[in-house]
């Protein structure tokens, strides 16, 4: 969540950030309620001190006065409790209220509505040109005996997949060659939980706005399934003051993530674009205010050697405010050329979102003073599906064989695949 004091000292920041983000929230009900906390708080700190100062008294109070006294103490005692009582149910009214705001963002973020106002900034990499008839990844997938959907519909229903054979070898080539990389940068491997608590995830920021509807619910445990190893490794810190000297501290998360795609319908249905679980490998890093834009670069710079390794055409998007996550900041995208549906989809994403979750989250720094909210920043290094996508439709051959990439092939051993029929 925002910072409240953007919301009493500086207003209109925040609503003209409200307006570019298409965002209709009343900041008066948070303004008023943050006055009636304060004036809660000053109540039962002023009856407090009043009981401490008659607890004084009674030790040296003569019998009759000793009884006023302790009968004046416990009035006082009644009068807090029911205050603190209010005071809860107007923190948590508070806290409603503050959930609602997207986080601020940068000043460079362009304006617009919807992805029509994204900025693209640079490309990579020439869109190839075929001299044949390119199949798309499922056909190819198939005739090759890497992708099975059609029985993984009979065990699991629509959206899902089996990845069979030189699949699973291109998979595990791209978390090596991912390891091999980003540990060289200062990132360390991790495994996170796939379940995780729904205070944990609420408090990444994930469940208002209809996020709930794209989160599988265990609802017998409270726990639900992480859509992205993002969420597991942001509450790692939890409640935890971090070392300014450990900064920026960076996690690599291999995971499966797990999504309804509710609003999804009728959508990329074909293949394993969009399916309800997917691997992916994600960066996840945490370092001081003053260092996060920096940071969000590195992130960036990242996928980007990634990609480039393997020679795959892409484009570098800056996402414009109507498109722009509401815990994020800043976004990125990086879209891939896909052949067969003649244009770039996203395939990474990369954003900072401040201390948007970090204050949830009450992971700080420590500093002379006063501790401060850490910045947390996520970044895509590879959706292993998308990514399968990407390489096995750019790199295909006239005679259905599919071209290798050469930074995977010491560990898929070849350098091409081809049918084994």
């Amino acid at each position: 969540m925002i910072d409240l004091r953007y919301i009493l000292e500086q207003p209109e920041v925040v609503a003209a950030n409200n307006k570019k983000r298409f965002v209709d929230i009343d900041l008066s009900s948070s303004q008023s309620l943050s006055h009636e906390r304060k004036s809660l708080l000053e109540q039962i700190q002023d009856k407090r001190e009043q009981g401490n100062v008659i607890a004084g008294k009674i030790p040296q109070a003569s019998e009759g006065e000793r009884q006023t006294f302790i009968e004046q103490g416990r009035t006082l005692k009644e009068s807090v409790k029911e205050l603190e009582a209010t005071l809860q149910g107007v923190e948590e009214q508070l806290d409603v209220e503050l959930r609602k705001y997207p986080n601020l963002l940068r000043e460079d973020v362009p304006e617009g509505a919807d992805d029509s106002g994204n900025e693209v900034m640079r490309s990579f990499g020439e869109i190839p040109t075929f001299d044949f008839e390119p199949k798309d990844h499922l056909d190819l997938g198939e005739s090759l005996g890497m992708i099975d959907s059609e029985r993984a519909a009979k065990v699991s229903g629509a959206r899902f997949t089996y990845l069979k054979g030189d699949a699973v070898l291109l998979e595990f080539a791209l978390v090596q060659y991912a390891l091999s990389l980003l540990i060289k940068e200062g990132f360390i491997p991790i495994v996170p939980p796939h379940m995780i608590f729904s205070k944990a995830m609420g408090a990444m920021g994930y469940l208002e706005h209809g996020g709930e509807e794209e989160i599988y619910h265990l609802k017998n445990d409270d726990l639900v399934l992480i859509g992205t190893s993002e969420q597991a490794i942001g509450p790692m810190h939890m409640d935890e003051i971090l070392e300014e000297k450990q900064l920026p501290l960076r996690y690599m998360g291999i995971s499966p993530c797990y999504r309804r795609e509710a609003g999804s319908y009728g959508k990329d249905t074909r293949g394993i674009l969009r399916v309800h679980q997917f691997d992916k490998i994600e960066m996840f890093s945490f370092t001081t205010p003053e260092n996060s834009d920096q940071e969000h670069e590195v992130l960036l710079s990242m996928q980007e050697k990634l990609m480039q390794g393997l020679l795959l055409p892409y484009r570098v998007v800056k996402l414009c405010a109507g498109d722009t996550g509401r815990p994020s900041a800043r976004t990125y995208d990086i879209e891939t050329w896909m052949p067969t549906q003649g244009t770039y989809r996203e395939t990474h994403s990369t954003s900072n979102t401040t201390d948007y979750q970090t204050r949830r989250l009450n992971t700080r720094i420590r500093r002379e003073g006063k501790n401060v909210f850490a910045h947390a920043l996520n970044g895509t290094a590879f959706a292993i599906g998308r990514t399968l996508i990407a390489i096995m439709e750019n790199n295909q051959q006239a005679d259905g064989s599919i071209r290798v990439p050469e930074v995977l092939q010491p560990w898929v051993g070849k350098d091409f695949i081809r049918s084994t029929k």
